[in-house]
């Protein structure tokens, strides 16, 4: 009878071990994937703050285009250009050359 006892003690604590044994590789297993998680999260933020800096930089290039593209439409622009690239000059100017 004492043989028994223990056999059927037994019996009831091996499911319960079973089920605590399950549970805490699960545990193990949810902290480990949560740590790769945090780890890509800050991976993703650094990401994030580098392409936000992109951006503004971009933005700041298009404006300064746009307001070169305008530039560029004026009166002093074409007198810049023509001046320095090709020389010429307007006809009450007089120029002076070195010896």
């Amino acid at each position: 009878m004492a043989g028994r006892r223990k056999s059927r003690n037994l019996n009831s604590k091996l499911p319960l071990l079973g089920i605590t044994l399950v549970v805490g590789v699960l545990a193990f297993a949810v902290g480990i994937r949560s740590q790769d998680l945090r780890e890509k999260e800050q991976t993703y933020l650094m990401r994030e703050d580098t392409l936000q800096k992109e951006i503004a930089n971009e933005e700041q290039r298009t404006e300064d285009l746009n307001e070169k593209k305008v530039y560029v439409k004026t009166k002093q622009y074409i007198e810049e250009v023509a001046r320095d690239k090709l020389g010429l000059v307007n006809p009450d100017e007089i120029i002076l050359k070195e010896k």
